[in-house]
């Protein structure tokens, strides 16, 4: 395609653009159909592409070109046309690589920027084959630029405009690779280490509703995609259930600290804060009830963990310190603060006794000691770090060197939904916060007494 460039020189800047990317269309539809293998888009096309539609060529001699903020709106229109009107995935997913997969120069900026305006866009119109090729990219590229594109979403439909949460919600059944690999990305980005590092509420809401709506959302990723052994350790999880679970154990904490006191004691948005956290953490525990009959099919109970050591170590090292900072800084009444500790406590027990059960972490009784030695003394978790942890079925299987970046093959389908055990209700420790359940229908050795 190098030789389209003059082409498109005398062309005004949203006139070459449009013309590049219908040469660009051309050219993979027809390397596609000539089975080259890998396809794989040229250095000079990659170049054109900074030059005419990034607007970043490499010649600093050349004339820097620009768009007004209209004719990029007019080229993003272009884009999501061109892109549903594409009929083969192969084709939009490597023009997708090629607009947008970061290639480490100046470019990458211009490459951020559009994509999320992209992206955003497609949310607002309901274009699902950009939301696809998005969700590509949101396994493949490194986490920070990630949760980049996850803040630019939730300022867009969670802030910055009233009453556009719904449309962002909408991305669910739209495109259900799609909202799990934002999930992911959000729970990165919101690790609650400071009150702009809190979910915004109607965040919160949405993704508890996705979850309770259908419980296998959150392993789409895992289930569907196949994972190559070149996947970057420095991309975002294969599922969300480690960020997920940090929200649930640290929100009783976290939601407390500089929050403004009512009248009544409370802190303003903390029932609701609370009530959507319990909810959360029910729905998380159902999901990995899921696991042990997908992980026993493939063979691979026992021997995979969705759920990594170093996060549970980074998450027990995380509440600690909330624990400590509680102690010293709270304002609120001994009582509370008690209770609020606690109930993180649980949360973390109950978190670890469900993983281990259903195969999602593989660990020793001593390795839970180990990183477990600093928090506070709590009857839940004391019991999980006494009891035998679990006997896998395939105990003398070697482990497989797995972690969540590495290669596995893909689980192409998810059984249907195995009937639930009831659920009976672990006492909470102040009626302020809800009962948390504890899981009776796991496969382990004990149960605490109510």
């Amino acid at each position: 395609m190098g030789d389209i460039r003059q082409s498109l020189l005398p062309r005004d800047v949203l006139s070459a653009a449009k013309e590049l990317l219908y040469h660009l269309d051309i050219y993979i539809c027809n390397m596609v159909q000539s089975g080259r293998q890998p396809p794989q888009v040229d250095s000079k096309t990659l170049d054109l592409i900074e030059e005419f539609i990034l607007h970043t060529p490499k010649d600093r001699n050349a004339p820097v070109r620009r768009m007004s903020a209209l004719q990029e709106l007019q080229l993003l229109e272009i884009m999501c046309s061109c892109f549903q009107e594409q009929s083969r995935d192969t084709v939009r997913q490597l023009m997708f690589s090629a607009l947008f997969n970061l290639q480490g120069n100046q470019a990458d900026e211009s490459r951020m920027a559009l994509l999320s305006k992209l992206v955003s866009m497609a949310v607002a119109v309901g274009r699902v084959p950009i939301l696809e090729c998005a969700a590509t990219w949101l396994q493949r590229t490194h986490r920070v630029y990630c949760v980049r594109l996850a803040q630019v979403l939730v300022d867009d439909y969670c802030s910055m405009v009233p009453g556009s949460g719904p449309t962002l919600h909408n991305i669910h059944s739209a495109s259900p690779r799609f909202c799990c690999q934002f999930i992911t990305a959000v729970t990165t980005l919101y690790d609650l280490t400071s009150d702009e590092l809190t979910p915004p509420m109607e965040l919160l809401q949405m993704i508890v509703s996705w979850i309770q709506d259908d419980p296998r959302l959150v392993l789409i990723t895992f289930l569907n995609s196949p994972l190559s052994g070149s996947q970057p350790i420095s991309s975002l999880d294969v599922t969300p259930l480690g960020g997920l679970i940090r929200w649930c154990i640290k929100a009783p904490l976290a939601y407390r600290r500089d929050k403004k006191q009512t009248n009544n004691g409370s802190s303003d948005g903390e029932p609701d804060a609370a009530r959507l956290f319990s909810a959360l953490h029910l729905s998380v525990l159902q999901v990995f009830m899921l696991l042990p009959n997908i992980l026993n099919e493939k063979g691979l109970f026992g021997r995979l963990a969705l759920l990594q050591m170093e996060s549970v170590a980074a998450l027990a090292s995380d509440l600690s310190r909330l624990l400590d900072q509680a102690d010293k800084h709270t304002h609120a009444a001994t009582s509370d603060t008690h209770a609020a500790s606690q109930l993180a406590l649980d949360r973390l027990a109950q978190a670890l006794q469900v993983a281990m059960a259903s195969g999602a972490l593989l660990c020793s009784r001593e390795d839970l000691r180990a990183i477990c030695s600093r928090l506070p003394h709590n009857n839940l978790l004391q019991l999980v770090l006494s009891g035998p942890v679990m006997y896998y079925n395939n105990i003398h299987t070697p482990p497989l060197t797995y972690s969540p970046h590495a290669a596995h093959s893909p689980i192409p389908t998810l059984p249907p939904h195995a009937p639930h055990t009831p659920l009976a209700a672990h006492p909470a420790p102040h009626a302020q916060y809800p009962a948390q359940p504890f899981m009776t229908g796991m496969p382990f050795p004990f149960r605490p007494g109510h």
